[in-house]
């Protein structure tokens, strides 16, 4: 009885987690968008500075790092920025025009703290009513069901060999 009511509310929780990817996901996908249209326009300003130097951006990050403290620290800054606008442009290409199936596929594109964190504050939870939401649902429920009774069949395989082993 316990263990059937457990692996419902396993089931549940898993529906429910999981009913919500589609929607989240497509929250993040629209934030990373928006950071990589923004880091572009700072990676471009860069690029155009250098260009107007007559300088590659190699070429103007290597003149920066040679400079006083607060130019080495820009350099470096300035290599972290445009290494972030490389990965997440890569990302958004592989997630761009993707339906919610193929972003599950690619749910390890999604690894950007910063804006996985801004898109989860914004993110309001709701009932599926999409095709997607609703498979999802079905997914989570069974991975819920399939986890609880995982972790029940190993709490019963452990106190059944404690009682074997204890003598009467």
């Amino acid at each position: 009885m316990i263990a059937k009511a457990l692996s419902l509310a396993g089931g549940l929780a898993g529906a429910v987690s999981l009913s919500q990817f589609p929607e989240f996901s497509q929250q993040y996908a629209q934030r990373l968008g928006g950071a990589v249209d923004e880091l572009s326009r700072v990676v471009s300003e860069f690029d155009a500075d250098a260009a107007g130097l007559s300088l590659s951006r190699e070429e103007a990050l290597s003149q920066l790092a040679r400079g006083g403290s607060m130019a080495r620290a820009r350099a470096v800054t300035m290599q972290a920025t445009i290494e972030r606008h490389d990965r997440l442009s890569a990302d958004l290409q592989a997630l761009e025009g993707a339906g919610p199936f193929t972003r599950a596929y690619f749910a390890a594109r999604m690894t950007d703290s910063d804006i996985a964190e801004r898109a989860w504050q914004a993110y309001k939870p709701a009932v599926p009513a999409t095709f997607e939401g609703v498979t999802f649902a079905g997914v989570g429920y069974v991975a819920g069901l399939a986890l609880v009774g995982v972790v029940l069949s190993l709490l019963r395989r452990l106190f059944r060999r404690r009682r074997r082993a204890v003598p009467a």
